[in-house]
Protein backbone atom coordinates (compact mmCIF):
# COMPACT_ATOMS: atom_id res chain seq x y z
CA UNK A 1 0.00 0.00 0.00
CA UNK A 2 3.23 2.20 0.40
CA UNK A 3 3.98 4.29 -2.68
CA UNK A 4 7.87 3.46 -1.88
CA UNK A 5 8.14 0.13 -0.20
CA UNK A 6 12.20 -0.17 -1.13
CA UNK A 7 13.19 2.81 0.46
CA UNK A 8 16.31 1.97 3.02
CA UNK A 9 13.86 4.47 4.95
CA UNK A 10 11.08 1.27 5.32
CA UNK A 11 14.58 -1.16 7.30
CA UNK A 12 12.67 -4.72 8.09
CA UNK A 13 9.65 -3.76 6.02
CA UNK A 14 11.46 -3.05 2.21
CA UNK A 15 9.89 -5.03 -0.65
CA UNK A 16 12.09 -7.76 -0.91
CA UNK A 17 12.57 -8.66 2.67
CA UNK A 18 8.71 -8.29 4.06
CA UNK A 19 7.39 -10.83 2.54
CA UNK A 20 10.05 -13.13 4.10
CA UNK A 21 9.24 -11.95 7.67
CA UNK A 22 5.31 -12.44 7.68
CA UNK A 23 5.56 -15.62 6.05
CA UNK A 24 8.27 -16.46 8.88
CA UNK A 25 6.78 -15.05 11.61
CA UNK A 26 2.99 -14.98 11.31
CA UNK A 27 2.43 -17.37 8.47
CA UNK A 28 0.74 -14.13 6.27
CA UNK A 29 1.16 -13.36 2.74
CA UNK A 30 1.99 -10.02 1.74
CA UNK A 31 0.55 -7.85 -1.46
CA UNK A 32 1.82 -4.97 -2.53
CA UNK A 33 -1.56 -3.21 -3.83
CA UNK A 34 -0.37 0.17 -5.33
CA UNK A 35 -3.99 1.36 -5.95
CA UNK A 36 -4.37 2.05 -2.18
CA UNK A 37 -1.40 4.42 -1.99
CA UNK A 38 -1.22 8.09 -3.06
CA UNK A 39 0.43 9.49 -6.06
CA UNK A 40 4.14 10.95 -5.76
CA UNK A 41 2.03 14.54 -6.54
CA UNK A 42 0.15 14.21 -3.55
CA UNK A 43 2.67 13.61 -1.19
CA UNK A 44 4.92 16.22 -2.61
CA UNK A 45 2.53 18.83 -2.04
CA UNK A 46 1.79 17.78 1.17
CA UNK A 47 5.47 17.79 2.38
CA UNK A 48 6.16 20.74 0.88
CA UNK A 49 3.23 22.18 3.20
CA UNK A 50 0.11 21.46 1.60
CA UNK A 51 -1.55 21.14 4.91
CA UNK A 52 -3.55 17.55 6.03
CA UNK A 53 -7.30 19.05 5.19
CA UNK A 54 -6.09 19.51 1.41
CA UNK A 55 -4.11 16.30 1.71
CA UNK A 56 -6.74 13.97 2.63
CA UNK A 57 -9.37 15.89 -0.01
CA UNK A 58 -6.95 15.04 -3.09
CA UNK A 59 -6.32 11.44 -1.76
CA UNK A 60 -9.63 10.98 -1.43
CA UNK A 61 -10.75 11.88 -4.57
CA UNK A 62 -8.03 9.57 -6.01
CA UNK A 63 -9.36 6.76 -3.93
CA UNK A 64 -12.50 7.62 -5.87
CA UNK A 65 -11.15 8.32 -9.30
CA UNK A 66 -9.50 5.08 -8.71
CA UNK A 67 -12.87 3.63 -8.05
CA UNK A 68 -10.80 1.13 -5.73
CA UNK A 69 -14.39 -0.38 -3.97
CA UNK A 70 -15.61 -1.82 -7.48
CA UNK A 71 -11.51 -2.70 -8.46
CA UNK A 72 -10.07 -4.19 -5.04
CA UNK A 73 -11.54 -7.48 -3.89
CA UNK A 74 -13.41 -7.44 -0.62
CA UNK A 75 -12.46 -10.88 0.08
CA UNK A 76 -8.75 -9.17 1.05
CA UNK A 77 -10.29 -7.76 3.64
CA UNK A 78 -12.78 -10.96 5.17
CA UNK A 79 -9.34 -12.07 6.96
CA UNK A 80 -7.48 -10.05 9.25
CA UNK A 81 -5.52 -7.85 6.81
CA UNK A 82 -2.82 -5.32 7.76
CA UNK A 83 -2.13 -2.10 5.73
CA UNK A 84 1.48 -0.27 6.04
CA UNK A 85 2.84 3.72 5.99
CA UNK A 86 5.48 5.15 7.57
CA UNK A 87 2.97 7.33 9.47
CA UNK A 88 3.35 5.97 13.37
CA UNK A 89 -0.39 7.02 14.07
CA UNK A 90 -3.85 7.33 12.26
CA UNK A 91 -4.48 11.02 12.70
CA UNK A 92 -2.19 11.77 9.49
CA UNK A 93 -2.43 8.20 7.91
CA UNK A 94 -3.18 7.37 4.25
CA UNK A 95 -4.17 3.68 5.98
CA UNK A 96 -7.21 5.26 8.06
CA UNK A 97 -8.19 7.55 5.14
CA UNK A 98 -8.58 4.02 2.92
CA UNK A 99 -10.20 2.21 5.67
CA UNK A 100 -12.60 4.77 6.30
CA UNK A 101 -13.33 5.43 2.44
CA UNK A 102 -14.23 1.55 2.30
CA UNK A 103 -15.83 1.47 5.10
CA UNK A 104 -18.57 4.27 3.74
CA UNK A 105 -18.48 2.34 0.48
CA UNK A 106 -18.86 -1.40 1.57
CA UNK A 107 -19.62 -1.06 5.34
CA UNK A 108 -18.31 -3.48 7.95
CA UNK A 109 -14.52 -2.72 7.38
CA UNK A 110 -13.59 -2.16 11.48
CA UNK A 111 -10.12 -0.58 11.84
CA UNK A 112 -7.59 -1.59 14.69
CA UNK A 113 -5.02 1.28 14.89
CA UNK A 114 -2.11 -0.38 16.45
Amino acid sequence: MRLNNASRLAGFARRADLPFFLERLCGAEYLHEPRLAPTREILDAYRKGGGWPSYERAFLDLLQERRVEETLDRDLFEVPTVLLCSEAGPEHCHRRLVLEYLDREWDGIRAVHL
